[in-house]
């Protein structure tokens, strides 16, 4: 089997936990190779962010071009979209013919483990178009809310925000991160306009506060094993046992949210 190539558009960590840099940590652990395509530059740490950077759009498309027209691409992930102008630009970057049948996993980033604001209402408002060419979005609850515009206090209502979206266009919906059950987290995938879901995943809860890069970590997995040709619901159980192993073997850096201990897991 070849090496997946995985082309990840998101914006970069200085503290190392989330971002392109968790992002290329599990790629390559998990044996793909990691491409990227930097969308903002962010000083942030356990504690913060404490300054964000756009990178230009043409910028961001120019590296996406680079790596696509040569080395090619198996599979994408997007995290920080940086701003509308940038997600709008990438949307129709994935349209041209060379990567309109590739994969995308799509993590809708809008606010930083540490509690900092990444995306404006304007680029939230753009990620519509993200959603509807993604193989899978993976929002945490706080993420389906605010995409939804509805308040999620039980399963079902979780259920009805993502079967309101996928209704009006969106691809099949990871909802991340469901913790109705005391002691316990429940992610679970929607894929069509029905209340109904499609596969469930229920693990015991892991206490730590040294979950910094959790969401990246999951969708850049899932980007690894759809790029190497997993199912979906395959990659999903891949990938949750990856983020868990990370979440065990934090290192404990930092004095907030600190970052994950990624590690192989064969």
């Amino acid at each position: 089997m070849t090496t997946a190539r995985i082309l990840i558009i998101a914006g970069s960590d200085s503290g190392g936990g989330a971002g392109i840099q968790a992002d290329i940590k599990t790629v390559t652990l998990l044996g793909g190779h990691a491409m990227t395509a930097i969308t903002a530059l962010t000083a942030q740490n356990t504690l913060g962010v404490a300054a964000v950077h756009p990178v230009p759009a043409e910028m961001v498309i120019a590296q996406i071009d680079a790596v696509a027209d040569d080395i090619g691409v198996d599979a994408v992930k997007i995290g920080m979209i940086g701003n509308a102008a940038i997600a709008e630009q990438v949307a129709d970057r994935l349209d041209r013919p060379d990567l309109a049948d590739v994969p995308l996993v799509f993590d809708p980033v809008m606010i930083a483990t540490s509690g900092s604001r990444l995306a404006d209402s304007a680029t939230i408002a753009a990620f519509g178009r993200l959603m509807r060419r993604a193989a899978v979005s993976t929002p945490n609850l706080d993420e389906l809310g605010a995409l939804s515009g509805r308040a999620l206090g039980d399963e079902l209502a979780v259920a009805v925000a993502a079967a309101g979206l996928i209704a009006e266009g969106s691809g099949p919906i990871l909802a991340t991160g469901g913790g109705f059950v005391a002691g316990q987290l429940t992610d679970l995938l929607f894929t069509a306009a029905s209340e109904a879901e499609e596969r469930r995943w229920t693990a015991g809860w892991i206490d730590t506060i040294h979950d910094h890069g959790t969401g990246c970590t999951l969708a850049s997995a899932i980007a690894t094993g759809l790029g190497q040709g997993l199912a979906l619901a395959d990659a999903i159980t891949r990938a949750r046992a990856f983020v868990r192993a990370a979440l065990l073997a934090a290192p404990g850096l930092g004095r907030g949210h600190g970052p994950m201990g990624h590690r192989s897991i064969d």
